[in-house]
């Protein structure tokens, strides 16, 4: 097995005087898709910029990818007067202020979900991984939902919203919470079950296809990936870089044991519900529950435990030094946590987006 990779990123588009979001009547995308083709999207709202890596066979290629995508659309931002940043909300603008991209697909979902739908200006991180055989995949997903809030602690990124502090390491994910079918799915025992689920959602006008499904972790609709989506937008490349790797190692990881005829024990969605909101709320500095123990551990320690699981798969991935940037992730803290450094140390909210808008394009 490969494990191919494919990595989208939400960037923000930032007006570089105000430091507001701003819409950029999609000519970033315009631009890009010259050179990008079809690796650049619009997304719902106009101050939103989405990109695509191509398959990636391995990190560094996926890191090549990252790199060239973040680095021509900030040229592309740059060149219309315009910045970009990697960070899962806005410090401080208002959603209400935000013009929406005409599409009828976004009109459709508008008219659903209206103002769940209108308020959803967040950007996050999906990561995914390239699984054929869908009975596999969905065996993996059941298994893989008990360590998102491990990755989703590591991309804490979204710590203010609409100019405040919201008290949580990442508010991203309570803003989409208000959408129907997100979260941490349910176990199914097998495709047909799971097939089954879909075909009386789109019978009964729940949905119209299958993307409509936003969980957390899902098979992707379309492509032959699952998909894990929990994550916000991380500030920087490398980090990006590492829980992508983190991901990749973890359906290598669970693989191993499934061909070895051993499984890694399916948890409850009420349980795995409860690190996630430690995740959100904490980031990576709380305690989260070790469920074969049943007791409270430091979120860092059970992050070096994560390592230890995938060591063996990390040098036939050739990832190992990505995973282990992990640790330089545990000590300089998540980029909610350098966030609120900058809030702390300025008082000063533009300081925040200035911070944002440089780690974006770091290395690059």
């Amino acid at each position: 097995m490969k494990f191919t990779l494919g990595i989208e990123e939400e960037y923000q588009v930032i007006d570089p005087v105000t430091r507001e979001l701003i819409s950029h009547d999609q000519q970033i995308v315009t631009n890009a898709e010259k050179i990008l083709n079809e690796q650049v999207k619009a997304e719902m709202h106009e101050a939103v910029v989405e990109v695509g890596t191509k398959i990636c066979n391995n990190i560094t290629e996926a890191r090549e990818e990252v790199k060239y995508l973040r680095k021509s659309i900030s040229n592309i931002a740059n060149d219309l007067g315009f910045k970009i940043g990697a960070a899962g909300t806005h410090p401080f603008s208002k959603w209400e202020n935000q013009r929406i991209t005409p599409n009828p697909r976004y009109d459709e979902i508008i008219n659903e979900l209206q103002d769940t739908a209108r308020s959803n200006l967040i950007f996050g991180l999906h990561v995914h991984v390239g699984m054929e055989d869908k009975n596999m995949a969905l065996h993996l997903v059941n298994s893989m939902r008990y360590f998102l809030p491990h990755l989703y602690a590591l991309s804490t990124n979204s710590p203010f919203w609409e100019g405040r502090n919201t008290g949580f390491k990442s508010f991203r994910s309570k803003v989409f919470d208000k959408f129907p079918r997100t979260g941490i799915p349910g176990v199914f025992d097998n495709y047909a079950q799971y097939e089954n689920y879909l075909n009386v959602l789109v019978k009964t006008n729940c949905i119209d296809n299958p993307k409509k499904i936003w969980w957390d972790i899902r098979i992707h609709p379309v492509y032959p990936t699952l998909e894990v989506r929990i994550c916000d937008v991380p500030l920087t490349v490398d980090e990006t870089i590492c829980i992508a790797a983190l991901i990749q190692a973890l359906v290598a990881k669970l693989y191993k044991l499934r061909m070895q005829n051993l499984n890694f024990m399916v948890y409850h969605r009420a349980l795995i519900n409860e690190n996630k909101w430690r995740a959100g709320r904490y980031g990576i500095d709380g305690k989260m529950i070790d469920f074969g123990k049943e007791k409270e551990v430091d979120t860092k320690l059970l992050m070096r435990e994560f390592v230890d699981f995938l060591d063996d798969v990390l040098d036939e991935l050739g990832s190992r030094e990505e995973v282990e940037y992990i640790f330089k992730m545990l000590e300089n803290g998540t980029g909610a946590d350098r966030q609120l450094k900058v809030y702390e140390e300025t008082k000063d909210l533009i300081k925040v987006v200035d911070y944002i808008t440089e780690q974006t394009i770091l290395g690059l």
